[in-house]
């Protein structure tokens, strides 16, 4: 299943000396929007937000239990993950998932901007339907040791005149 969303980034004036603006995703609105990707939607005087573009969360039905987790957390998130392109604009939108597991892994490359951001009310409602729809509870193997049999290792890394050979 796929949801069609918007997100909407902010950037900062830093205090560092060495960076001259923070970038971070602030939001993701549920369906998309009339606007062209990088649209700006307000100023202030040391802060800005951008409507960076269109993105999809995919579904998947082996993930279920990732999204459960998401849902009980009692915060539900977004994971947005932005790749710098070294030109303006400064990011491109590289994904947008409601996996924890995955937005984490989008986090590994390093270069990559990832923020987690309020899961919308009706992406929550889309998400808990289709956890309800499609998730089976996977039984827990667990396996069982052989047991060791203790002369079979006896001999083992002792030179032979100590073995009585």
């Amino acid at each position: 299943m796929r949801i069609p969303v918007g997100v909407v980034v902010e950037r900062c004036k830093a205090t560092s000396p060495w960076l001259e603006s923070v970038w971070r995703p602030v939001a993701v609105l549920c369906g998309l929007p009339d606007a062209a990707p990088w649209t700006a939607l307000g100023a202030g005087e040391d802060a800005a937000t951008f409507y960076v573009g269109a993105a999809e969360i995919e579904l998947y039905r082996t993930e279920t239990d990732h999204y459960r987790a998401n849902l009980a957390s009692g915060a539900p998130s977004v994971w947005v993950a932005l790749r710098p392109t070294g030109v303006l604009p400064a990011y491109d939108l590289f994904a947008v998932t409601a996996d924890p597991s995955e937005g984490e892994s989008f986090t590994q490359s390093g270069d990559d901007l990832v923020d987690a951001v309020p899961m919308p009310a009706v992406v929550r409602q889309i998400v808990e339907a289709f956890v309800a729809e499609h998730h089976v509870e996977q039984p827990i193997y667990r396996r069982k040791r052989d047991c060791a049999d203790p002369q079979a290792s006896a001999g083992r890394g002792l030179a032979r005149k100590d073995r009585g050979e």
